[in-house]
């Protein structure tokens, strides 16, 4: 029984460890790369539906996003999932959202215009 104590106390600390250390990290790669001042408020809070809810995001924005780029835009993404206020979101469905809102807006802003 007390083997059982021991081995909840270490499954326990070593989750606790692996979570800071993946926010540790998600916020060096966040600082590093100047993440937080790339895009603009009104399109961050124009994306962040399009991803955690319902919503669409414009062509303005979607520009705003590719230019924060992929590595940015993923990693924003998995900090706002370790934030405590979102846990009972599915983390695969953001991610899958994610990606599917990286894609669109990529494939948006590389699409030739049409000509007038």
């Amino acid at each position: 029984m007390a083997s059982l104590n021991v081995y909840s106390v270490l499954v326990v600390l070593f989750l606790t460890c692996g979570a800071l250390m993946a926010t540790k990290e998600n916020d060096q790669i966040i600082k590093e790369n100047n993440c937080e001042n790339k895009m603009g408020l009104p399109c961050v809070l124009e994306a962040f539906p399009s991803i955690f809810n319902t919503g669409s995001i414009s062509n303005k924005c979607c520009g705003e996003l590719v230019v924060l780029g992929k590595v940015c835009h993923s990693t924003l993404v998995k900090r706002t999932l370790e934030n405590p206020l979102f846990k009972d979101l599915n983390p695969v469905t953001i991610i899958a959202r994610s990606i599917q809102t990286w894609n669109n807006c990529l494939a948006l802003i590389d699409s030739p215009s049409p000509s007038a």
